[in-house]
């Protein structure tokens, strides 16, 4: 797969394309099976099978297996199935009429596009259910683990998660607003997300206090540098998303420049690194794949 940059390790460069591709069989087994008659379970399996960066579910394996976490049973693979699922839920829900009102995703048509836009909200409710249901059934993994699970998703989710970075960026997006906004903004609609995966991984890992502030540390800085790069490739045709979305939103890239961003971006890549060895000892892995998936995406934009 293109999105995996060679590693100088060989066991570095197969774990995450293995991760990858443990990642599309598994979310293929767990969504509904294909019938023309299921409208819905057809747009479930286009929203969350189209072809897509799978950085979220792969960072949580990653950061599991680096924290010191081996087990043969399939729950790690179904709590990185289910962050999957609430992401394309919520890329769902950004991209409806009401919303961004977008024309293309993941460079295909937008799901409401291609099912209306009433079948495009119940598949986000669908997959959004459905992960939590493969939470709550993850094998080899216990029933608190499970329960702290769902409370860091549905947090990441809630009204101090993705429904507010929505709702700031729709209410505020047109108007000035300063830095700080929007690195709030940007938070709650990128951060959080990343922030519930890699505590889940916490979670399942038995990791102690410390490390897991770190790590959400270093999903604060993730989340930013990730949100920042989404901004600067706004203008290029080849992303798989409608181009030049951001004309006349109050963006960083608009208020501060491409330069400016892109220095800010390296920062909060080198604050993640730093947060990320000091939570991980063995941390390599997690790290190469972070620099290098960055650091192709930079290339495009220079």
């Amino acid at each position: 797969m293109t999105i995996f940059a060679e590693r100088e390790h060989t066991t570095i460069h197969n774990e995450p394309l293995m991760f990858f591709y443990n990642i599309e069989k598994r979310l293929d087994q767990l969504l509904p099976v294909e019938s023309e008659r299921d409208c819905v379970g057809l747009a479930m399996r286009e929203g969350a099978l189209a072809p897509g960066k799978r950085i979220r579910p792969v960072l949580l394996m990653l950061v599991a297996r680096d924290l010191g976490y081996h087990d043969d049973h399939t729950g790690l693979l179904d709590f990185a199935c289910a962050i999957e699922m609430v992401h394309a839920a919520s890329l769902i829900l950004d991209d409806i009429p009401c919303m961004d009102d977008a024309n293309v995703r993941r460079g295909r048509p937008t799901l409401h596009r291609q099912f209306g836009e009433s079948v495009a909200i119940l598949t986000a409710v669908a997959l959004l259910s459905r992960a939590f249901g493969v939470i709550a059934l993850a094998e080899g993994i216990n029933s608190h683990v499970k329960t702290q699970a769902v409370a860091e998703l549905s947090h990441a989710i809630g009204i101090q998660g993705l429904v507010q970075g929505q709702f700031r960026d729709l209410t505020e997006g047109s108007q000035p607003r300063s830095a700080d906004d929007i690195q709030i903004t940007n938070h709650f609609k990128t951060s959080t997300l990343f922030g519930a995966a890699m505590q889940m991984a916490s979670i399942v890992a038995s990791t102690p206090l410390e490390s897991r502030k770190k790590l959400q540390y270093f999903a604060v800085d993730l989340g930013q540098a990730f949100q920042l790069l989404d901004d600067m490739i706004d203008g290029l045709s080849d992303t798989g998303k409608d181009a030049h979305k951001d004309v006349g939103k109050s963006t960083l890239v608009n208020i501060l420049g491409t330069k400016v961003v892109e220095k800010r971006l390296r920062d909060h890549l080198r604050f993640a690194d730093y947060h990320l060895a000091s939570a991980c000892n063995n941390g390599y892995a997690t790290r190469s794949f972070v620099r290098s998936w960055f650091d192709k995406k930079l290339a495009i934009v220079d």
